[in-house]
């Protein structure tokens, strides 16, 4: 789920930025954080933190613009979502088609047709999802393992990404529901 990778990239730096005395290393990391964190690289992996970073070579001014463009080089942590992987998260929020789950910096949806092998009945009032014939209980705060089934990144606002999951299998699920699963599953 979590990388650390050395990156290169070109961050844009106005001309305000250039004054005579001040050197450019000063805004560079302020720069590089601002362009790069909290947001999704060419490869859809989500960039919590960048640090150590460094110019590469001498910045190009576009004709026009007056900014310097400048390639850096720097470290990332990034947070790396495959599909068919398997997260652990806690719930954060309940409603009538199913709960949200936090796995890392991202949400996720745990659609109520994915929750159990059984319908499902959302007690919104409560915060917790209840089992039919099971009764097993889930609700805001519990920790849950689940499968991501589908990923929709979205570039340009990640808060607007859309990420499925499933907790359908065995070994899936609430967390105590994996620990006792007779208890649990035969609804005893």
């Amino acid at each position: 789920m979590y990388k650390v990778v050395t990156k290169e990239d070109t961050i844009r730096i106005p001309a305000e930025y250039m004054r005579k005395g001040q050197s450019l290393d000063q805004h560079i990391d302020r720069l590089s954080m601002t362009a790069f964190e909290g947001r999704f690289d060419e490869q859809n992996r989500f960039i919590l933190v960048t640090n150590n970073h460094k110019t590469i070579g001498r910045g190009r001014i576009i004709h026009g613009d007056g900014a310097i463009y400048q390639k850096v080089q720097f470290d990332a942590v990034l947070f790396c979502m495959d599909d068919q992987e398997i997260v652990e998260g806690a719930i954060t929020e309940i409603n009538d088609f199913g709960a949200f789950v936090r796995i890392g910096p991202m949400e996720a949806l745990l659609h109520k047709s994915t929750i159990m092998d059984e319908p499902v009945d959302m007690n919104i009032g409560k915060s917790e999802i209840v089992g039919r014939s099971s009764n097993r209980k889930m609700g805001v705060g519990s920790s849950v393992r689940a499968r991501i089934v589908s990923i929709s990144p979205d570039t340009t606002d990640p808060r607007r990404s859309k990420i499925g999951l499933t907790s359908k299998q065995d070994g899936l699920g609430c967390h105590e529901w994996i620990h006792d699963p007779k208890k649990n599953r035969d609804g005893e």
